[in-house]
C-alpha cells in the first residue's frame, strides 16, 4: 500500500470529524439557513451565519453525516445542484453584507444521478466557480477530508485553500482513475500515487497555501489552531482594497500549473 493511499484511507476513516464538528468547535452562534430558493434544500451542504472571534462570518460545509441514518439523509456528502445553489446564495448574501466566507470541504464528489443532471449539476458547479472567483469578500476554503472532483472545487475557489494533514484533493477518486487507466479499480493504490492528491503534494505544487497537522488525533487542539489561523488570515485579507483582493485571487489561480508561483 502506498503512502498516498494510506492518506486516502485516513481521509475516509470512520469516526473522522465531519464539517459539523469543525463548525460547532471553531465558530459560535451558528444560525443555519436552508434552501436554494429554486427547488429544495440539500442536507449534504450545511450553511449559515456564525461568529468567529466575535465577528460575523458565513460558514458553508459539505457534511457526510456521522451515523448510518444521517449519512443516508445527507447522501454521504454528495451534494445535488440545489446544494451548490444554496451555497452560492449564502455567498452572495455574505458579499452583500460584507461577511467573510469559510468553506469546509469533505466529499467524494457531487451526486451524479439522473435527477441531479436533469436539474443542472454541471451548471450549478460552474456558476459557483465563476461567482467565487469574483466574490468581493475574503474566502478561505479548508479541505477536512476528501476533496473529490468538481463537487469539492465548487467550494474551493478561495483566497486561501488549506488542507488537513490527512485530507486529499483530486480531480477524481483513486478507484475511478484506476478503472479508467487500468480497467481495474483494485489498482487504486497506484492511482493514488500518480494523482499526487496528498496535502504535501499539493502544497508543493502551490495548489494549497497551508497544511495543518492533525495533532496526533487531538482535534480539539486542531480546532483551536484553526480558529486562530482563520482569525489572523481574515484580518489581513479584510484590510486589502476590494479590487486588489479579487485580482490577487484571480492571479493565484492563473499561476497554478505555470512556472511562477
Amino acid at each position: 500500500m502506498t503512502e498516498a493511499y494510506q492518506r486516502v484511507q485516513a481521509a475516509r476513516q470512520k469516526g473522522r470529524p465531519t464539517a459539523m464538528y469543525y463548525l460547532t468547535q471553531i465558530f459560535t452562534d451558528f444560525l443555519e439557513m436552508h434552501g436554494d430558493r429554486r427547488f429544495a434544500d440539500d442536507p449534504a451542504i450545511v450553511g449559515g451565519i456564525a461568529r468567529l472571534a466575535g465577528k460575523p462570518v458565513t460558514v458553508i460545509g459539505i457534511e457526510k453525516g456521522v451515523d448510518t441514518q444521517e449519512k443516508i439523509a445527507r447522501n454521504f456528502g454528495s451534494a445535488h445542484p440545489e446544494g451548490y445553489r444554496k451555497a452560492l446564495r449564502l455567498m452572495k448574501q455574505a458579499e452583500k453584507f460584507g461577511r467573510p466566507v469559510v468553506c469546509l470541504i469533505d466529499t467524494s464528489g457531487a451526486y451524479c444521478g439522473i435527477g441531479a443532471e436533469e436539474r443542472g449539476q454541471g451548471l450549478a458547479i460552474a456558476e459557483n466557480l465563476m461567482a467565487m472567483m469574483g466574490l468581493r469578500v475574503p474566502v478561505i476554503s479548508l479541505v477536512i477530508g476528501e476533496g473529490g472532483s468538481g463537487g469539492a472545487l465548487a467550494l474551493g475557489v478561495a483566497d486561501r485553500v488549506w488542507m488537513l494533514e490527512n485530507a486529499v484533493y483530486s480531480v477524481i477518486s483513486p478507484e475511478g482513475a484506476a478503472s479508467i487507466v487500468w480497467k481495474d479499480a483494485a489498482k487504486a493504490a497506484e492511482a493514488s500515487e500518480a494523482l499526487k492528491l496528498t496535502a504535501s503534494d499539493l502544497y508543493g505544487f502551490g495548489v494549497v497555501e497551508r497544511v495543518f497537522s492533525e495533532e496526533d488525533g487531538d482535534f480539539a487542539a486542531l480546532c483551536e489552531k484553526l480558529r486562530e489561523a482563520l482569525t489572523t488570515e481574515f484580518t489581513m485579507l479584510s484590510a486589502l482594497p476590494t479590487e486588489e483582493l479579487v485580482q490577487l485571487r484571480y492571479d493565484k489561480f492563473r499561476r497554478i500549473g505555470g512556472d511562477e508561483r
